[in-house]
């Protein structure tokens, strides 16, 4: 019959201690396994990629007048006159479209009137014209109002108004000839009415 053979105390010891020291690395290493699989793995973020279409710039132009529809409108940056004129449902039939520069470009803000009769200033309630000898109408260049610069030959509603606001933007003229500096002032333009300015 097999005996368990007796240990002494320093044995007993031992093997308490070995036990023991197998428990304990057996119970880390089961830790370490665990917290390895419970580490989540990084993410991959891709960038957003914005689904909004771009906007284009526009401005905004008031097309009053003989027109189908009159009103405010919002068109592409680099519109025309004639475009401006075609979203308010073109001219009224009958209406001629001869004292508005059609290719000219529009600027934010611009008035176009279509078939607006031309406007004569008269010299005795106007500060910015008078009524030269030879039958011309004289125009301050730096004090008219757009309607006062529409009684020069060739100067429409939108050429009007751009002169206006070149001044407003770069102050008086202080030569003649920069007049022609004004948009949509071409020299042929500004050789036709020159003598029809005045400071």
């Amino acid at each position: 019959m097999f005996q368990i053979p007796e240990f002494s105390e320093v044995q007993k010891r031992a093997v308490y201690i070995v036990l023991a020291s197998s428990v304990a690395v057996g119970s880390l290493f089961v830790t370490l396994s665990q917290g390895k699989a419970s580490t989540p793995k990084p993410m991959l973020v891709l960038p957003s990629v914005s689904t909004k279409p771009s906007v284009l710039p526009t401005v905004v132009v008031d097309v009053a007048g003989k027109v189908l529809h009159p009103g405010v409108y919002a068109l592409p940056q680099g519109s025309r006159a004639i475009d401006a004129i075609k979203a308010a449902g073109n001219q009224l039939k009958g209406v001629l479209l001869t004292d508005i520069n059609l290719a000219e470009i529009v600027s934010d803000g611009e008035q176009i009137v279509v078939g607006a009769p031309a406007k004569v200033v008269s010299a005795s309630k106007s500060k910015s014209s008078s009524i030269a000898k030879n039958g011309k109408t004289l125009v301050n260049i730096n004090t008219a109002s757009a309607a006062a610069l529409q009684v020069l030959k060739g100067i429409g509603p939108v050429t009007a108004q751009k002169v206006v606001a070149y001044r407003k933007a770069n102050g008086k003229f202080t030569l003649i000839s920069d007049f022609k500096k004004a948009s949509g002032m071409g020299a042929a333009r500004f050789n036709a009415i020159s003598s029809q300015l005045r400071l």
